[in-house]
């Protein structure tokens, strides 16, 4: 595997621990795990119910998949659409090749407004990139509307959930954070606030209301861009994102190339399976669709919109044959809400904002292998199947799994070699791949592997019940198979009286 291509990192590997080392803090932080059971098992319930509902829903999953795989390959042929349909209706285009490219291109047009204070729908694609971070570099302070990323805006987080970034805190956390925090970013939060869900709703509408109604700079991620027309499509459930989709004059949308659906009626599919796996409602309260700017003052909209379509390693994804499969992905956080290890060890274990098991394929692949928090994602499952069999695009998580496992173990750092980018072999794993060369070799041979089960079952009572070096972590939590009194051929040669042809 010393020429296999595969994506280069799209953006720096974070500064994380791996995977392993961060769930073992997580679990044992018992707040943690109750907010997450709470939260998780609630909404899977939901989910379940709202689902039942539908009487073809099988039916909806595999149209939704077959959209998506007909949308990735011919990719390229919608993106030119979707820009030529965005300027005929008075949008401008920006296309990003990476995080820094994106990051400056918005950069640079809230600096041509002349202000220095955006406020922002809930976006994933400008938390991968670090637009945040990277406006506060040149002077733009980005205010979160979004209250989960409020929330996490508001106490210097990170988000862990999909679908509800503050997942992790429970309501006396979020009062507090209010109390505290809210007064250094605007209005404070009210004297006597409590941990009531309506007055911590109250507390942030009316935070946020001055901030609406002043903003200038409005930015935003977008569910779905629809190619024939042009039009950009964002779901949610508070109304904050309709806020910052029609006051401000001016709005840059940042959205990955993979968000992209051919038709309306391809839409209509989306917006069936995508409520009930994320909120497990029939369908979003809030259903925002715009298509370019508008020209009167008194109208709803932007007059000024921008596009900056994101790669971002989407086109090395899109690669590799098995793993493109996660650029289906919708965002409902559905298999984060029934994965065993989410649930115990929280988002912020996967060192990514996409975590859980869509986030364990995605990442990866996105940014590249050579990190240690990258390498590790893989591995952060079970492969119980829960997250495929609940994804309304039928992702096969658990065989990008096992794929993306195959790459970390056969190769290691992603170089640059001419124009071709390479694995280089890695110095870990040096006992797994011996192994899997002797099982080769003896596979291969049949007459050797018929000794070596002899040999075997003759010396069974002297094995341990564990294993030692290497391989005690593996039979610290499973039981050593017992090897058997004979091996099988010799058992079916004596029962059937066949001679064994090796075979």
């Amino acid at each position: 595997m010393s020429e296999t291509f595969v994506g280069m990192p799209a953006f720096p590997p974070p500064a994380f621990p791996a995977f392993p080392k961060a769930a073992r803090e997580a679990v044992n932080n018992p707040t943690l795990r109750g907010n997450l059971r709470h939260a998780t098992h609630t909404i899977r319930a939901k989910r379940a119910r709202a689902v039942a509902e539908v009487s073809d829903w099988a039916a909806l999953r595999e149209a939704g998949k077959q959209i998506k795989d007909h949308t990735l390959r011919h990719l390229d042929r919608y993106l030119v659409q979707l820009e030529e349909s965005v300027t005929r209706a008075g949008g401008t285009v920006h296309w990003a090749a990476d995080a820094d490219e994106a990051n400056r291109i918005v950069a640079d047009l809230v600096k041509a407004t002349g202000e220095r204070e955006v406020v922002k729908v809930k976006s994933m694609a400008t938390q991968e990139i670090g637009l945040n971070e990277a406006l506060e570099a040149e002077g733009i302070h980005a205010y979160e509307t979004d209250l989960a990323e409020l929330i996490v805006q508001l106490g210097k987080d990170r988000p862990s959930h999909i679908l509800v970034p503050a997942i992790h805190r429970n309501r006396g956390e979020i009062r507090d954070i209010f109390a505290r925090e809210m007064s250094a970013w605007g209005r404070p939060a009210p004297e006597g606030l409590t941990d009531t869900p309506a007055e911590l709703a109250e507390a942030a509408r009316l935070h946020l209301r001055e901030k609406f109604l002043r903003a200038k700079v409005g930015i935003s991620g977008a569910n779905f861009m629809v190619a024939e027309t042009g039009t950009l499509v964002v779901v949610e459930s508070e109304g904050n994102g309709r806020m910052c989709l029609t006051l401000p004059e001016t709005l840059i949308s940042v959205v990955g190339i993979e968000k992209i659906v051919p038709t309306w009626q391809d839409l209509e599919v989306f917006l069936q399976t995508l409520p009930r796996s994320s909120t497990a409602e029939r369908m979003n309260p809030y259903t925002s669709m715009w298509t370019g700017t508008t020209d009167a003052e008194t109208a709803d909209g932007p007059r000024t919109f921008h596009l900056v379509l994101l790669d971002n390693g989407r086109t090395d994804t899109l690669a590799d044959e098995v793993g493109r499969q996660a650029l289906r992905c919708i965002r409902c956080s559905a298999c984060l809400n029934v994965c065993p290890v989410f649930e115990r060890a929280g988002g912020h274990a996967y060192g990514s904002v996409y975590p859980g098991p869509i986030g364990a394929i995605l990442s990866p692949q996105l940014r590249g292998t050579a990190s240690e928090i990258d390498a590790s994602l893989p591995y952060a499952s079970s492969l119980c199947g829960a997250c495929y069999e609940v994804c309304p695009v039928a992702i096969d998580i658990p065989e990008v799994l096992v794929h993306l496992r195959e790459r970390v173990t056969q190769g290691g750092q992603v170089t640059q070699r001419g124009n071709k980018v390479v694995l280089k072999p890695a110095k870990g794993h040096a006992a797994e791949r011996a192994a899997m060369r002797a099982a080769r070799w003896a596979l291969s041979r049949p007459g050797a592997l018929r000794t070596g089960q002899r040999l075997a079952s003759r010396t069974r009572r002297l094995h341990p019940r564990a294993l030692p070096g290497p391989g005690k972590a593996w039979t610290g939590s499973r039981d050593l198979p017992a090897v058997p009194a004979e091996p099988f051929r010799d058992w079916w040669q004596r029962t059937h009286g066949g001679k064994d042809s090796g075979k």
